[in-house]
């Protein structure tokens, strides 16, 4: 998740510096600066947010000027990363994520590289032994309800993935298209593992019966038609997105208030680790300053700003979570699981099959 505004972006800032108690660059190591002047174009899906703080502090040890390049979402990014490979559109490329690494991987996009970093981050977050993409941050796609909506309205929250097949819950839900979104994927992949093959096709026509609404990002999930996430102008108090966006609704509060206003539905069988990555463009003329910016996506200092400023996990476990995840973010124990292998073998096939079921 991103800030909407420089007013809101600098709040990240303060709270990130007051949050994790710590001077945000006083631990980096100064990269080599460049010999001659070095623009890196580092696109990403539309969500990659990081403290200008922390991204200065690159820029003036390294000599490299970073120009970001926002490409869409998860899906749509990749997509055009891919089609563009004759002519590379950027540098450095980051969110890749695990629904969507087969297709990056096959599509022969990124160059291998072995940050000395990667020997602290854990071995389950790492999953292309050629290094071709690098772990940078995890989180959870999962169902977030607005409380003070459904204490409103005096119905119960949904507990299970079934119960929002429940009429009571009609128009309610929002959720991203698998096709374009990450989450959406991760989400739709959950649905798979928890209903199997055979039957996640009849939960979704369920959904669809019951008014579930479909956007092609997350973006314009949360911001457009959730109700905590769009400050009321939405009407869909449900909406497929991660354990740890409550602290943000604290975060970002013009109320006053110090407890979210979304909770965690956390059905069982419906949430999804999503891992992002971060790679080398195949072709970039500045291989080394590539090099420099994925070793620092992956030090503390990028690290800690990671929580407040994209509200997902980092991978370095050497980094400190500020104290609004500690009380607010949740890790689930059992988040749904589907072998990377099915994924590569099934994706298109499955998202097909989701397709003919709800957008036709």
């Amino acid at each position: 998740m991103r800030p909407q505004s420089l007013y809101i972006l600098s709040v990240f800032v303060l709270f990130a510096l007051v949050l994790a108690g710590c001077n945000p660059i006083a631990d980096v190591s100064a990269p080599p600066r460049a010999e001659e002047p070095v623009t890196l174009v580092v696109g990403s899906h539309d969500s990659f947010s990081a403290s200008e703080e922390v991204l200065n502090a690159f820029q003036e040890q390294s000599g490299v000027t970073l120009q970001f390049l926002e490409l869409g979402d998860a899906g749509e990014a990749l997509n055009k990363l891919i089609l563009s490979k004759d002519a590379p559109l950027a540098d450095v490329f980051f969110g890749v994520d695990n629904t969507f690494l087969s297709r990056a991987l096959d599509a022969d996009i990124f160059e291998p590289y072995e940050s000395p970093l990667l020997a602290k981050i854990p071995d389950e977050l790492e999953l292309d032994p050629q290094h071709r993409l690098l772990p940078v941050d995890y989180g959870f796609v999962n169902i977030n309800a607005d409380r003070l909506w459904f204490q409103e309205h005096n119905l119960p929250i949904p507990a299970t993935l079934e119960d929002l097949t429940d009429p009571q819950y009609r128009g309610l839900l929002v959720v991203e298209n698998p096709a374009t979104s990450s989450p959406g994927l991760a989400f739709l992949l959950a649905t798979i593992a928890h209903f199997g093959e055979d039957g996640y096709l009849d939960f979704w026509r369920a959904l669809r019966d019951n008014d579930v609404l479909v956007t092609d990002g997350w973006s314009e999930a949360y911001f457009e038609h959730f109700t905590v996430g769009s400050g009321g102008a939405g009407d869909r108090p449900l909406v497929v997105s991660y354990t740890t966006s409550p602290p943000a609704d604290v975060l970002f509060a013009t109320d006053g208030r110090t407890e979210p206003a979304s909770v965690n539905v956390n059905p069982p069988g419906g949430v999804f680790r999503q891992i992002e990555f971060v790679g080398i463009v195949r072709g970039t003329a500045h291989r080394k300053a590539a090099e420099q910016f994925i070793d620092f996506m992956l030090s503390e200092t990028f690290q800690e700003d990671i929580p407040l400023q994209m509200f997902v996990y980092p991978v370095n476990p050497d980094a400190d979570l500020p104290e609004l995840f500690v009380k607010f973010a949740e890790t689930p124990d059992d988040p749904a699981v589907v072998d990377p292998a099915a994924i590569e073998a099934n994706r298109e096939a499955w998202i097909q099959a989701w397709t003919d079921v709800m957008l036709r």
